[in-house]
C-alpha cells in the first residue's frame, strides 16, 4: 500500500492541476478527479486525498516532473497505465474560456512518453532463472503422482471454458489443466490447431471455435491460455467482450510485447525468420489494449524464459483484474498444482462471485508467495481462522 500511496499522492495533485487548467474551479476539479476514479481499487484513498486542501500549492511543470520522479524510482510497472487512461479522460474535458487544451495536451504527452521510457527497461530473466528451468522436467513427472492428491472444488457444472497451448506447445501441453477443471464441472475445448507458433493467421479459426462453442452453451465462453496462448486469449477478448466470460493467462506476456527482453529473442526469430521487430503491428497494438471482463494473471518471479512483470495486468486500473503469484517455472506452469487451483478457482469466483472457502482452501494458500510474504508467526493461525488468504485483498 504505501508504494500506492506514495504514487498515489503525487498523481492526485498532477491530476487536479491538469483539470484546473482546463478552466474548471478547485471545487469543479475535485470532482472530475473522484469521478475519474470510481470504482478504482483504491477510490477511498483517492477521495481521502482529494479532500487535502494542501495538494496544489505547486505549479503543473513541478506537480509532473515530482509524479515521474516517483514512477523512475519504483521502476517499470504495467499499473501505470491506470495513469495514463485517467490523464487521457481529463484531457477530453472541453476547456472553458478561462482555461486551455494544449497544457492537459501537453501533460499528457510527456506522462505517457516518460512512462513508455521507464517500461522499456524490464530486464530479461537473469541466467539462474533461466537454468532453473531445468525442473519443469521434475514438475511434469511429479504431476502424475501428485494430481490425484490436489483438492477439488466444485465449479458451476459444464460452464465452458476454452484453452490455448504455449508458443511451441500443443493440447497435450494443456492436459492437465483440461483434466483438473473437466473433474470439477467445467466443460473444456481444446484449441485444435496443432503446434502453437504465435501466428496471427489462427485468430480466424479461432474465433470461429469461440462462436461454435458460445452457440452450443447459448453462454459466454472462458479462455485460458499459457503463455503464446495467452497473447491470442487476450486479443480474442479484446475483438469479442461480448462473448467472452472473462480472461485467463497463465505465465503470458500480455503488454510490452514489442520491447520485451527474453533468452528466446533469438530463437523466436530464427523459428519466425524475420526480427520482432517486424511482427505485426496490428496484433501487438491490439495485445496493449485491456479487455472489457475479468482478468486474472498467473506469473512466477522465477520464470527463465519471460520477464514477469510483463505477465502481470494493470490491477489497478479495475477491481475484476487480480494478479496471483504462484512458485514455479514457465515450462512447468501446465503442470504445476497451484497454477491448476487458482485457475479453477478464478474461473468459479469470477463467475459465480463467490471464493473457495474453509480451511482446505486456506491450508491451500500455503503454496503460494503471498502467503509467505506474510509477516510473523501468526500467519499460520490464521489458516484455520481467516476466511480467505489466496485472494485476500493487498495491504
Amino acid at each position: 500500500m504505501e508504494h500506492n500511496k506514495t504514487l498515489y499522492t503525487s498523481f492526485t495533485k498532477l491530476a487536479l492541476k491538469v483539470a484546473m487548467s482546463k478552466g474548471l474551479t478547485l471545487k469543479k476539479a475535485k470532482e472530475v478527479v473522484s469521478l475519474k476514479f470510481e470504482r478504482h481499487p483504491f477510490e477511498e484513498l483517492i477521495i481521502n486525498l482529494i479532500d487535502d486542501r494542501k495538494l496544489i500549492v505547486k505549479d503543473l511543470n513541478t506537480l509532473l516532473d515530482e509524479c515521474i520522479s516517483v514512477c523512475e524510482d519504483f521502476g517499470p510497472d504495467r499499473d501505470y497505465v491506470t495513469l495514463t487512461i485517467v490523464l487521457e479522460r481529463i484531457n477530453k474535458i472541453k476547456a472553458s474560456k478561462k482555461g486551455t487544451d494544449e497544457v492537459a495536451s501537453q501533460t499528457l504527452i510527456k506522462f505517457k512518453d516518460k512512462v513508455d521510457e521507464i517500461n522499456k527497461r524490464i530486464d530479461s530473466p537473469p541466467l539462474f532463472n533461466v537454468l532453473l528451468e531445468g525442473r519443469s522436467v521434475i514438475e511434469w513427472v511429479s504431476m502424475f503422482g501428485i494430481y490425484p492428491f490436489i483438492p477439488k472444488h466444485k465449479a458451476s457444472k459444464n460452464k465452458p471454458v476454452l484453452l490455448m497451448p504455449p508458443y511451441l506447445g500443443n493440447d497435450y501441453s494443456t492436459r492437465f489443466v483440461r483434466k483438473y477443471l473437466n473433474s470439477v464441472g467445467f466443460k473444456t475445448y481444446k484449441w485444435e490447431l496443432g503446434v502453437n507458433m504465435i501466428n496471427s493467421k489462427y485468430l480466424p479459426k479461432l474465433v470461429e471455435k469461440l462462436d461454435e462453442i458460445y452457440d452450443k452453451h447459448q453462454e459466454k465462453v472462458s479462455l485460458v491460455g499459457w503463455s503464446g496462448g495467452g497473447i491470442f486469449a487476450k486479443i480474442i477478448a479484446n475483438r469479442h467482450p461480448d462473448k467472452v466470460q472473462q480472461l485467463i493467462t497463465i505465465g503470458s506476456p500480455v503488454w510490452g510485447v514489442k520491447n520485451m527482453n527474453t533468452p528466446l529473442l533469438r530463437m523466436l526469430e530464427f523459428l519466425r525468420g524475420k526480427t520482432l521487430r517486424e511482427r505485426n503491428i496490428k496484433f501487438i497494438t491490439e495485445l496493449e489494449e485491456i479487455p472489457q471482463v475479468p482478468i486474472t494473471c498467473i506469473y512466477t518471479k522465477t520464470d527463465g524464459l519471460l520477464p514477469w512483470k510483463h505477465c502481470m495486468e494493470a490491477e489497478t486500473l479495475r477491481k475484476d483484474i487480480e494478479n496471483i503469484e504462484v512458485f514455479g517455472s514457465h515450462c512447468g506452469m501446465g503442470a504445476n498444482a497451484s497454477v491448476l487451483l487458482t485457475v479453477a478457482n478464478s474461473l468459479n469466483t469470477n463467475i459465480t462471485g463467490d471464493k473457495p472457502k474453509g480451511i482446505t482452501s486456506n491450508i491451500e494458500s500455503v503454496f503460494f508467495p503471498k502467503f509467505w510474504k506474510q509477516k510473523g508467526f501468526n500467519k499460520f493461525g490464521q489458516l484455520f481462522f481467516q476466511k480467505n488468504i489466496i485472494h485476500a485483498e493487498n495491504n
